[in-house]
């Protein structure tokens, strides 16, 4: 669940493929050749990457034992943040300078991070860890529903859809609809949905206002999640009081979503995206649910009924769909 800023000039290619959480989000297209072959070789980092996502969920679960969503949320930027300043130290390379481009870096801070990881901690509160992994998955139905409006290079095809309808179809059937949707915190899992919306804008906002800063996207990311903590430092003592201490479990548990789900795992992306590129690369949104529904169910005795996995596999399969190109016209002689 990568969430953090790496633009991709405009395609004609959906604008909410992704991986995030965070992410399921999209991964950077247009990254720097590495140099060298790398000493791990990328089927290793792939699986990393997918149990650093898919355990994103079970720590947020964990976090909320000490600590308010808020403080969730800031702790994973404050932490996500240190991993890329000192990796930007050790790059010798510079935050953005532009004011323009910091002004774009709070909106998309606000609309990648500061937004959904509050909201996903706050639905974490009443709904299972595992449910809020597979309403995290719907972000590329939203971003096709938006980038139809927003996008005017994105053309509606009769596949796109037909995934959004079983997109739609994979979600009534997570929620049990059938059953009057009992069992199911409506609240809790209307925020996890808005979380997985807001990524889909946010990514449309980046993909239109940031893709020619000239800035490297270790320096957009690092400038977006620098601002995105300044943004919950200051929001999370207004929504919720300071904690009166720090319990262990719950602030290793944040350190963790902070430092490997935010901050490390930005960079293990860019290094596959750059190596194997984005469609490889993005192909984890489709296993970071499973791994967040087994540690759910084996770590955290979350209760498993059959319309779960078998509703995450069709709003899969319905985010595939809407990914999917049209094949080009062929050309009358």
């Amino acid at each position: 669940m990568s969430t953090v800023a790496t633009p991709t000039p405009p395609s004609n290619s959906s604008a909410a493929s992704t991986p995030s959480t965070t992410p399921v989000t999209p991964a950077p297209a247009a990254a720097a050749p590495e140099q060298g072959r790398p000493a791990v070789d990328w089927r290793i980092r792939f699986g990393a990457l997918t149990l650093i996502w898919g355990f994103s969920f079970l720590f947020m679960k964990l976090g909320t034992d000490g600590f308010a969503p808020p403080y969730i949320s800031f702790g994973r930027m404050l932490f996500g943040t240190a991993v890329l300043a000192v990796t930007l130290a050790v790059k010798r390379q510079r935050l953005p300078r532009r004011a323009r481009t910091w002004a774009h870096l709070a909106v998309a801070a606000f609309l990648l991070n500061a937004l959904p990881f509050t909201l996903f901690a706050y639905s974490e509160l009443t709904i299972s860890s595992s449910l809020a992994a597979i309403c995290n998955t719907t972000t590329p139905l939203w971003g096709m529903v938006l980038s139809l409006v927003a996008l005017s290079e994105d053309r509606p095809t009769r596949r796109r859809f037909a995934g959004l309808g079983l997109g739609f179809v994979g979600v009534l059937t997570v929620l049990g609809a059938w059953q009057g949707f009992s069992g199911q915190d409506p609240a809790g899992t209307v925020m996890a949905l808005i979380a997985a919306a807001s990524y889909a804008v946010g990514w449309i906002y980046v993909r239109r206002m940031l893709s020619d800063t000239g800035d490297s996207n270790l320096a957009l990311s690092g400038g977006q999640l620098l601002i995105g903590t300044v943004q919950l430092a200051i929001a999370a003592p207004l929504l919720s009081p300071l904690p009166g201490s720090l319990p262990l479990v719950p602030l290793l548990a944040v350190f963790a979503l902070g430092a490997l789900g935010t901050g490390f795992a930005f960079l293990i992306q860019y290094g596959l995206v750059a190596e194997v590129g984005p469609t490889t690369a993005t192909l984890i949104t489709y296993f970071t649910p499973v791994v967040a529904t087994g540690a759910g169910v084996a770590l955290l005795g979350e209760s498993l009924t059959w319309n779960l996995p078998v509703g995450a596999v069709i709003v899969l399969a319905g985010a595939a769909l809407t990914q999917t190109k049209a094949r080009p016209k062929p050309r009358q002689p």
